[in-house]
Formats: C-alpha cells, sequence, structure tokens
C-alpha cells in the first residue's frame, strides 16, 4: 500500500478537480443553456436536481461498499462515470438527454466528493485520519477558486459544449490516479486468534445510531443546512445577475470563497485543534446565516467580498465537522454505513431545493426574498445542531 503521505496528496489532487468539474462547474452553465437552448430556468434546475436526488439514493451503498474494503472501484469508477456524464451532457440538444447526463453525474458525486475519500482514509490510518481529512479538504477548498475562472475562459474561448469535452478529459486524467494510489486494501486489526478487534468507541452500528435522538438532530440540521447551500450554489450566478454585477464582476466575489475556505481550515489546523466536534460546529453554523444576510442586504462590492469571506470560512470548516463528527459520536467500525445514511437523508432532502426555489423564484419576485429564506434555514441548522449531544453510552 502506498505511503499515508502519498495517499493523502494523491486523494487532495483528485478531489480539487472532481469538485471543481462535477459540482462547482454548474452554476455556469445555466445562463449559457437558457440563451442557446430556451430552456427555463426550472427545466435546467430539474437536472440539477434529479442528480442531487442519485446522489443522495447512492450514498448509503457507496458507504456499504467502502465498509467492505471496496474504496478503491467506488473512487475510480465515480471519476470514469463523471467523464461519461460530461461527454454526454455536452451533447445534450433536449431535455431527456440532459437529465440522463445528470442521473450519471449524480452517481459520479455520490462516489467521488469528500465523503468516500474520507471514509477511505478513516479506514485506512485510523490514528491519523483527523490530519488527512483537514489536508484533503485544505487543498479541496481551492475548488471553487479554479473552477469559476476556468469555465468563464472555457466558454469564452470554446463554448459551452466544448467545455464540458475538456472537462470530461480532466476526470478521465483523476480515475487512473485514483486506481494507483488505492491499490492495497486496507486491513482490520486483529489479536492472536484472528477474532477482530473492535474497540468499544467502534461498535456502534446504524441500527443503534438512529435509535439515539443525535442521530436525527444531526441528521436534520446538516439537511437544512444541505439545502440552503445547494441553492445558493445552483442560483449564485443567476443572484449576482440580479443585483447588477456582470460574470467579471461576480467571478471576482467569487474567487475569494476557496482562499476564504483554506484559510479557514489552515486557522483550523493551528488553532481549533483543542476544540470539539460540536463546539467547532456551533461556531460554523453561526457564521453561516450571517454571511446570507450580508449577501441578501449588499449590493456593494466590499459588502459582496465580506459575503464571500464568512461563506468561504463557514463552507470550509463545515466539511471537517460533518466528516468527524459520526466516528467522534459513534466510532469508526460502521463509519461508512452511519455516514452514508446520514448524508443521504440530507442529500435526497436537498435534492428538490435548486427545482423548488426556481419556482419559488416566480412567486417570491426576486433573490432577496429568497436569500431571507435560506437565513432562516441557517438558523434551523444551528438551532439542531445545538441540541445534540454526544452519546453518554456506547453499545
Amino acid at each position: 500500500m502506498p505511503s499515508y503521505r502519498t495517499i493523502i496528496s494523491a486523494l487532495s489532487v483528485g478531489q480539487i478537480l472532481v469538485w471543481a468539474v462535477l459540482y462547482y462547474g454548474f452554476s455556469s452553465f445555466v445562463l449559457p443553456m437558457q440563451r442557446d437552448m430556451g430552456w427555463s430556468q426550472p427545466d435546467i434546475m430539474g437536472a440539477f436536481t434529479l442528480g442531487l436526488m442519485v446522489w443522495g439514493l447512492a450514498t448509503y451503498a457507496v458507504g456499504a461498499a467502502i465498509d467492505r474494503g471496496r474504496g478503491r472501484e467506488v473512487l475510480t469508477g465515480g471519476a470514469l462515470l463523471g467523464a461519461a456524464g460530461c461527454a454526454l451532457w455536452s451533447q445534450a440538444y433536449n431535455l431527456p438527454l440532459l437529465y440522463a447526463a445528470w442521473a450519471l453525474l449524480g452517481l459520479a458525486m455520490a462516489m467521488t466528493l469528500y465523503e468516500p475519500a474520507f471514509m477511505e482514509i478513516t479506514k485506512r490510518f485510523p490514528e491519523r485520519y483527523r490530519q488527512g481529512i483537514t489536508t484533503i479538504t485544505l487543498v479541496g477548498g481551492f475548488a471553487s477558486t479554479l473552477s469559476f475562472p476556468a469555465v468563464a475562459w472555457l466558454q469564452a474561448r470554446l463554448g459551452w459544449r466544448p467545455a464540458l469535452l475538456v472537462m470530461a478529459l480532466v476526470l478521465l486524467l483523476v480515475a487512473p490516479l485514483h486506481a494507483w494510489v488505492l491499490r492495497g486494501a486496507w486491513r482490520r486489526p486483529r489479536v492472536a486468534d484472528g477474532v477482530p478487534v473492535q474497540a468499544t468507541q467502534d461498535q456502534a452500528t446504524l441500527r443503534q445510531a438512529m435509535h439515539g435522538s443525535a442521530f436525527w438532530l444531526l441528521t436534520a440540521a446538516f439537511t437544512f443546512y444541505i439545502f440552503a447551500i445547494s441553492t445558493l450554489w445552483a442560483h449564485l450566478m443567476p443572484a449576482f445577475e440580479s443585483r447588477g454585477l456582470t460574470q467579471a464582476e461576480a467571478v471576482g466575489v467569487m474567487v475569494w470563497f476557496g482562499p476564504a475556505q483554506v484559510a479557514g481550515r489552515f486557522a483550523f489546523l493551528w488553532l481549533g485543534r483543542s476544540l470539539n466536534q460540536r463546539t467547532l460546529g456551533l461556531m460554523v453554523l453561526a457564521l453561516f446565516p450571517l454571511s446570507l444576510v450580508l449577501f441578501a442586504q449588499g449590493r456593494q462590492p466590499m459588502v459582496l467580498v465580506a459575503f464571500a469571506v464568512l461563506f468561504g470560512v463557514a463552507n470550509g470548516l463545515i466539511t471537517i465537522v460533518r466528516s468527524n463528527i459520526v466516528p467522534d459520536f459513534y466510532g469508526r467500525e460502521h463509519v461508512g454505513r452511519i455516514t452514508g445514511a446520514m448524508s443521504g437523508i440530507a442529500l435526497c432532502t436537498r435534492a428538490a431545493a435548486p427545482f423548488l426555489t426556481a419556482w419559488a423564484l416566480l412567486a417570491i419576485g426576486g433573490y432577496t426574498g429568497l436569500l431571507w429564506g435560506l437565513v432562516g434555514m441557517g438558523v434551523a441548522s444551528f438551532a439542531l445542531f445545538a441540541l445534540a449531544r454526544r452519546p453518554a453510552h456506547r453499545p
């Protein structure tokens, strides 16, 4: 098996590329598809909604596969499916093909974006997984900074369809990287008589976790957060346009997301290790609605940059909270299944967010009202997380 440093470095490169292509890229294609194909915004958001639904439905199966030692196949196959989805998207001259492409891309997201990599790291390096997860998120935090200007540059020079083929090629390069670096399966420690070692903190099963209130409170908190964040990413470029910003000005604000995410993660790496995951989560979930208040009220460039910085810090650190809270509350033995179930519920719920909010905009009459609704969801997420407590007794 490759070394810890090699695996973390390779997965970091893979994560920045798959996030840039599979997730952050969508918003930049909404307006070009509307202009070129004449599709309505709800029609386009419906494709993204389908992708998110497939992502949510596949999350538990992905976690279970990783629990069984199939992480290499999961991450490699996900990159290949992502490449196929981008290629099909580039040839979408009707809505059925667009929706088929996003069904593939949804499965690819479930198999590649953060959580499968985090689960694999937790399994392979049980004593160092927190450091590895933080390192991967430090690098992955630049995905939005890479995606928005790169996609804008490709679209300006090639058009949106050839830009998608370039993105498919990028994912074709990620697949062999995953296959190479994840060769050699992780092994569960065993005692002399061959019985697997299962420390007390590693014994909670999915069924046992679901019997406690903490599982449902955390799931609800992350559901509200993910619904809001999904809505924001899907509508980001149109929301900036509604505030009178050109594409170049919007990109000038959005490039702050990545550095702010990384700055927040560096601050955690240097100063926040003494914080437990619950305290960190409360701090982060308080920042999120505050950033949206700035976006809802502000039209001046400096206010929008302040939104981007606060939002980037919150979005960067919530990844660390979500990846560590399950092993912290329930242990590592069934981390794939518990994380998969918790995330799957949240992801399925949020799948309708871009589509429903596209229709809601017709009734609300503008993005200001929508943003205030997202502020309310952020406050609800904070309150639910605050009620969750680490189980006092493990099975």
